[in-house]
């Protein structure tokens, strides 16, 4: 009786493994397909990946490689879910052109007129942008990618109103200029036209009639589901770590899908049947057609000695367009925090490729794309998994050189020009956001609302941040950015500038000094008439802790604990009082302001 019970158990558990072992092997165009992709995991010491391949309106292939879950070793399938990034761009793309169709917008509209609080960062692009250059990176906008990643919040509308402080680098349709704060925008129309949130749209008009059941729109989602992978680094010395989940939340519409390579398929069948899914309209043909047509030149993308078959870079509608080996190729990658992505369809041949991979900004799945699609289109054989390999290996040695031959320009035996403590406070610009200088014993630490880094002293008042990773400061990240202190007239820290855009000025971030909790036993001895050139100044408590100043003729100003015997007057940068102390006793007080410091005698 227990051998039958033990065989009817192993039938159980291998029926399906030998029905998807079949079903893997009845495409004759893919022999063999699965020993290259094994060792396309191994090169590349992936955890996993999951691929899916379809032709006409059927997956002809799919299957999981490595693990979901490296730790414990489960394995990925082609149900198994990843974040797939900004291979979401094309869905949000997508929800516009529903709407058009819908008569609800022109792609000629400007954003504002939709959302009549947005702005950019003067009139004239205010006046020029329209719809159509956000669904294409041609606002002139550099990615200020900072802002999102390291500042995010849960507020579509709040980190859009951003936008209005980030500069341009180019004319509007001047450049094709990669922006995930345009597909953001794109969202948030949808949102307004609507009435219902990005995240409603896209489950109920796309996700529903695509039948992609397990697809959700955020972390929260994806940590519920049973069948999910993990995110991972690979490391250079070839170790794998886990990563945490990044929560994008408020910049959704620009990357939060989480799907697996069979859901994925069906959205690539559809695209390849012009816009339909078993028989009814997801998309509207005309929208697919302009979307997966060339709208802006991303580069000149020549042909090369070496690949001469592969060239051309244009976009589309969330799409990048190019040919390859004499193949229209239609393609998007996507890459977030331990996982990278590409969907790409080849609409004259009615063939899609879906490769998602638990493995942070991986070669991967565009060396598994090339090598299926190959196959699928009976094109020779090109040996990408060591192509890349070997060009990804050269440029780790030539950065290796680059750096052994770099001149340092420090400046040696300098030193921060302020006592350490001097440099805490709170800091902000209303592009990025605000995040925090905090100093414990000797050590200097930059808090944002992401992550926190460790400042290590490069000379004078500048200085490098290092990332928290894996239970320590990573000495070779975020290495190129520098926190340059900047003090104001009166020789006090006002702000750090920091060049977060390559084309840009560096970024300014003012600083609001850290409050400090004072008892109001002290601050009553601060109360009292100050003279001053013939005029009094009155300072006195309001409240049970709160100290303010009068001057006549003046608003009142709440003063803020910064330090022994030291205020910031609120909302004026670069103005402080400190009150000064003979034998425990007030007996004078200092204007600190940009046009000098005043002294004044307490009556």
């Amino acid at each position: 009786m227990k051998k039958e019970i033990l065989l009817i158990i192993l039938i159980l558990f291998l029926t399906p493994a030998m029905a998807q072992k079949k079903k893997q092997t009845t495409e004759k165009r893919l022999a063999g397909i699965d020993e290259l992709l094994e060792k396309v995991l191994t090169t590349w010491n992936a955890p996993g990946f999951s691929v899916a391949v379809v032709e006409k309106n059927k997956i002809v292939y799919s299957r999981g490689f490595g693990f979901s879950d490296y730790e414990n070793k489960i394995p990925s399938t082609a149900n198994t879910l990843y974040a797939i990034g900004s291979c979401s761009k094309a869905f949000t793309s997508g929800l516009l052109g529903q709407l058009r169709s819908e008569n609800k917008l022109s792609f000629n509209d400007p954003p504002r007129k939709f959302i009549p609080e947005f702005r950019f960062f003067n009139k004239e692009m205010d006046n020029a942008i329209t719809l159509k250059d956000l669904m294409t990176h041609r606002t002139g906008l550099p990615r200020h990618d900072l802002s999102w990643y390291l500042f995010n919040n849960h507020s579509k509308d709040s980190m859009l109103m951003r936008v209005a402080y980030h500069e341009a680098t180019a004319g509007v349709r001047e450049a094709w200029i990669y922006n995930n704060f345009m597909f953001l925008a794109q969202g948030v129309v949808a949102e307004r036209i609507t009435g219902k949130t990005w995240e409603e749209n896209v489950a109920e008009r796309i996700f529903k009639p695509l039948q992609m059941n397990t697809s959700n729109l955020c972390i929260e989602d994806l940590n519920k589901s049973s069948n999910k992978a993990f995110g991972y680094e690979t490391t250079r010395e070839n170790t794998i770590l886990k990563s945490e989940y990044y929560d994008i939340a408020g910049m959704s519409p620009a990357g939060s899908i989480n799907s697996s390579a069979n859901e994925m398929a069906n959205w690539l069948i559809m695209w390849i049947n012009g816009g339909k899914f078993e028989g009814n309209e997801v998309l509207p043909s005309t929208y697919v057609s302009e979307a997966m047509g060339s709208q802006m030149v991303i580069q000149p993308a020549m042909p090369t000695k070496e690949n001469p078959d592969v060239h051309l870079a244009n976009y589309g509608y969330g799409w990048m367009i190019g040919s390859y080996k004499g193949h229209y190729r239609v393609e998007h990658g996507g890459n977030i925090d331990g996982f990278s992505a590409t969907t790409c369809f080849f609409p004259s041949d009615s063939i899609g490729i879906v490769v998602l991979v638990n493995q942070n900004g991986s070669s991967v799945p565009s060396v598994v794309r090339n090598l299926i699609a190959d196959k699928m289109l009976g094109l020779p054989y090109t040996d990408w998994n060591k192509i890349s390999k070997d060009r990804r290996d050269k440029s780790l040695r030539e950065e290796k050189e680059a750096m052994a031959s770099k001149v340092p320009d420090r400046k040696i035996g300098t030193q921060p020009s302020h006592k350490l403590a001097e440099y805490a406070g709170n800091y902000s610009q209303p592009g990025y956001g605000k995040f925090e200088i905090a100093v414990t014993n000797d050590s200097v630490f930059a808090v944002t609302p992401r992550e926190k880094f460790y400042l290590k002293h490069y000379h004078y008042d500048v200085f490098i941040p290092y990332q928290f990773k894996h239970g320590a400061f990573d000495s070779t990240a975020i290495t190129q950015i520098r926190f340059n202190f900047q003090t104001n007239d009166a020789g006090d820290i006002s702000g750090i500038a920091a060049k977060l855009e390559a084309q840009l000025d560096p970024i300014i971030f003012k600083r609001a000094p850290a409050q400090i909790k004072v008892e109001t036993s002290i601050l009553e001895k601060y109360s009292g008439e100050y003279e001053l050139a013939g005029m009094t100044a009155k300072i006195y408590l309001k409240g049970e802790n709160a100290l303010y100043l009068f001057v006549p003729g003046q608003p009142e100003y709440e003063l803020i604990p910064s330090g022994e015997n030291k205020f910031s007057i609120k909302n004026l940068s670069g103005f402080s009082i400190e009150f000064v102390e003979t034998n425990a006793v007030i007996t004078d007080v200092l204007f600190i302001q940009p046009n000098g410091t005043f002294k004044a005698r307490k009556k």
